[in-house]
């Protein structure tokens, strides 16, 4: 099952308040505001150094910013209005292919945060990444310091499973994170 087979619209099946929201492929009309949102003011825990001024250009030119190992989804609104984006990739927790799973990211504008998005992004994400591929896990990660998106997880129905220490180099020092995860099961039990 692909992208455009299954659908992405979160519902407050899960979580009673959580915004209904709407996963989508990034659209070449997205990438100016997109790009407009990385830069350390408008997403500080998303800022990690400066980037070629057409990386996602290219990167959409490339792939349309989804891989067999990665990929960028837009989330918009029920009323269509884009509000940052949900991303992935692959990692390694074993030396065999069934022990991968996938690390999930968001980035939303900052006129658009503390609206649920982010909880109702993440949980589709997660449902979206269950209905299209066998990995058994989705996990993230997120500054200790960063409250507002341990909730958004534990919302999104992530589990809190630790912290790790020194795990990301930003803004001048290293930092700890605190790693999520979410395991298929848990994620089919909450679907009526």
């Amino acid at each position: 099952m692909g992208f455009r087979d299954h659908a992405l619209s979160a519902r407050a099946r899960y979580a009673p308040r959580v915004a209904a929201i709407k996963l989508r492929p990034v659209q070449e009309d997205d990438l100016e505001a997109l790009a407009a949102g990385q830069s350390r003011e408008a997403d500080p825990w998303d800022w990690f150094g400066f980037r070629p001024a057409n990386a996602l250009r290219r990167h959409f030119v490339a792939d349309g910013m989804i891989s067999q190992e990665s990929g960028t989804l837009a989330v918009e609104t029920s009323g269509g209005t884009l509000v940052g984006t949900v991303s992935w990739f692959a990692v390694q927790h074993g030396p065999s292919a069934a022990c991968r799973a996938w690390n999930i990211g968001i980035s939303l504008f900052p006129d658009h945060r503390g609206r649920e998005y982010g909880s109702a992004a993440q949980r589709a994400l997660a449902e979206y990444l269950f209905a299209t591929t066998l990995f058994e896990r989705v996990e993230a990660e997120t500054d200790i310091e960063n409250i507002a998106e341990q909730r958004a997880l534990e919302k999104a129905g992530f589990t809190r499973e630790g912290v790790l220490r020194h795990s990301q180099f930003r803004d001048g020092r290293w930092r700890d994170n605190v790693l999520y995860g979410v395991l298929r099961a848990e994620v089919d039990s909450a679907r009526p």
